[in-house]
């Protein structure tokens, strides 16, 4: 769960570019991010835990912390604020920044959360014309005093100032609300007003979606289950932007006089959910991650017809309960997010296979690392022999040359691109004096026109069980007359009866083929083998899935069902 490549919160100088939500991922700095994040929120959890729980929650594999910030305690009394102590905000997220987490801020003015009428103070009640979470003026007058108060202690803690705060929440759910077609835009303008410059969000269930955005700000779903369109929903109503789902439910809340709610985390119907959202690179906080405590009278309540208060207790069945216990849902958790944490990997220079923090801080093995990074002009790319052990080059995802041993330049022309160096690991040395020297990946600069290469993104890409099955779940699409290679392929193969045999590939380049499973080896056109041994055990009668190859000559069985995923 450790990552050696998160940032933690410290003075920058230089201008920095914060998360953006330009194309259909994020990018923080420039470099492709998925948020993956889980709700704690520091008034329900006393100033001496924040610690163990923030690092518990950065050990499941989570690298952004969400909270609410609630009016009501900030501002008990009208014009007395109150940031002191466990109601220490600033201090909150100095701890995450520090502890190597990224924050999202979701400071109302309303945040529901269970809370007390939805974290807005009583005292706006003495006023018998009041109309919550409109633009009448004499709830927009106290909202603004007290951003007065609460903005300028968030701005200095934004990305651009060195800060953890990557995006800031605008209002929370409006569209299942809707009473005040200007209200959205006032509480807009009263945060960037006030010095707000990092990427704006609002939050909504799919049916408040219709309503409840703002120009210029990105929408995001809340849900737990995908059976209802949810997410394409909003793909639909955003296209070409990131999805993310701010609240992804790991359970519920209680209300007095009825049974606790339970979800199991291993329960067919939420592991599909979560499973196929991380699948499609879909960014996800978890809500909760730790419930806490509704600590006093901050306990709210539900009245869709029938009132009925909530409990004080905030377990929600999250992952770590409500004293910070971990759970089988945290461990189940942990395990899964562990398979993804690889999807993208930052640094400022490139990183060896054997040093990536993937696989538990293990680093990768075997297989091939996409190396990513942005360039500004032409000229000569130079590997200076760092390639290990051989990489196809791309420009925009256009195939322009390979490095290896023998070949350590190539050519680019001019103009802002994306380079692209998928590297493959060849075999690492068993005998002679370079046995100490079998670092794989990239295993230093490279160079365009003699400048080192900066800001990559690593994608781990180790052909490990867990990565072939993720890749059965994507979405397959059928391939051309003239399929983009490299990509991964998919088949199908008939077989009445097993029995050992032979893969042959004419015409196929290079790479690997998967059978069942089951990694038969490599294939290369250079020779001299000209076919893989597949031992009958591992075939079966009827459909045998095939990946990563499609296999043209193979004796005693006819294939089917020809796909083509991920171009690169």
């Amino acid at each position: 769960a450790k990552n050696e490549f998160a940032f933690s919160f410290r003075p920058i100088m230089s201008a920095r570019q914060g998360l953006r939500a330009d194309s259909t991922h994020f990018t923080l700095d420039g470099a492709p991010f998925r948020i993956l994040g889980g709700s704690i929120h520091y008034f329900r959890v006393p100033r001496a835990y924040w610690r163990d729980r923030l690092l518990k929650l950065k050990a499941c594999g989570l690298n952004t912390l969400t909270t609410y910030v609630p009016w009501n305690l900030h501002e008990p009394e009208r014009g007395v604020y109150l940031f002191q102590e466990e109601l220490d905000l600033e201090a909150y997220i100095r701890l995450a920044g520090e502890l190597g987490l990224w924050v999202i801020l979701r400071p109302g003015p309303y945040i529901c959360a269970e809370w007390d009428l939805g974290g807005l103070p009583s005292w706006l009640l003495q006023d018998k014309k009041m109309k919550l979470r409109t633009s009448y003026s004499g709830f927009t007058s106290a909202v603004n005093s007290y951003f007065d108060k609460l903005i300028p202690r968030i701005t200095p803690l934004q990305y651009k100032n060195g800060g953890p705060i990557i995006a800031v929440q605008v209002e929370n759910e409006y569209g299942s609300y809707a009473k005040d077609e200007r209200y959205m835009s006032f509480i807009k303008e009263a945060l960037l007003s006030r010095g707000i410059s990092e990427l704006l969000l609002t939050s909504d269930n799919n049916d408040g979606l219709k309503c409840g955005g703002v120009d210029g700000v990105l929408q995001t779903v809340n849900l737990q289950k995908l059976t209802f369109g949810d997410v394409q929903h909003l793909a639909e109503l955003q296209p070409q932007k990131p999805l993310m789902v701010m609240e992804y439910w790991s359970g519920w809340f209680d209300v007095w006089g009825e049974p606790h709610h339970v979800f199991p985390a291993d329960t067919d119907e939420q592991t599909r959910s979560l499973r196929e959202l991380l699948d499609r690179g879909i960014s996800i906080n978890f809500y909760m991650f730790h419930g806490g405590t509704s600590f006093g009278f901050m306990n709210g309540a539900v009245d869709l017809g029938t009132y009925k208060p909530q409990t004080s207790s905030y377990d929600y069945d999250a992952p770590l309960t409500e004293s910070g216990d971990y759970t089988t849902k945290y461990h189940l958790l942990r395990s899964l997010l562990s398979t993804y944490s690889s999807m993208f990997l930052q640094s400022d220079d490139p990183v060896n296979m054997e040093c990536l923090p993937t696989n538990h801080n293990n680093g990768q093995s075997y297989g091939y690392t996409l190396y990513q990074t942005d360039i500004y002009s032409g000229g000569d790319l130079n590997s200076r022999n760092h390639v290990r052990d051989r990489a196809l080059v791309f420009i925009d995802r256009e195939l322009i040359g390979v490095l290896d041993y023998r070949t350590q330049k190539v050519k680019i022309s001019q103009s802002k691109r994306t380079l692209s160096l998928l590297v493959e690991n060849c075999g690492r040395v068993n005998y002679g004096p370079a046995l100490d020297n079998q670092q794989k990946g990239l295993v230093g600069d490279i160079t365009l026109d003699n400048v080192p290469l900066k800001k990559f993104t690593m994608h781990c890409l180790d052909m490990k069980t867990s990565f072939i099955n993720r890749l059965q779940s994507q979405k397959w699409t059928s391939v051309g007359t003239k399929p983009t290679y490299p990509a991964f392929f998919r088949g199908s193969l008939v077989v009445d009866q097993p029995t050992d045999t032979f893969l042959k590939l004419p015409n196929w380049s290079k790479g690997v083929v998967f059978v069942n499973g089951q990694n038969l080896g490599r294939h290369w056109s250079v020779g001299p083998q000209k076919a893989l041994y597949l031992p009958g055990p591992w075939l079966r009668s009827g459909d045998n899935e095939v990946n990563d190859c499609i296999l043209l000559f193979l004796r005693n069985s006819k294939l089917r069902k020809q796909s083509i995923l991920l171009k690169i």
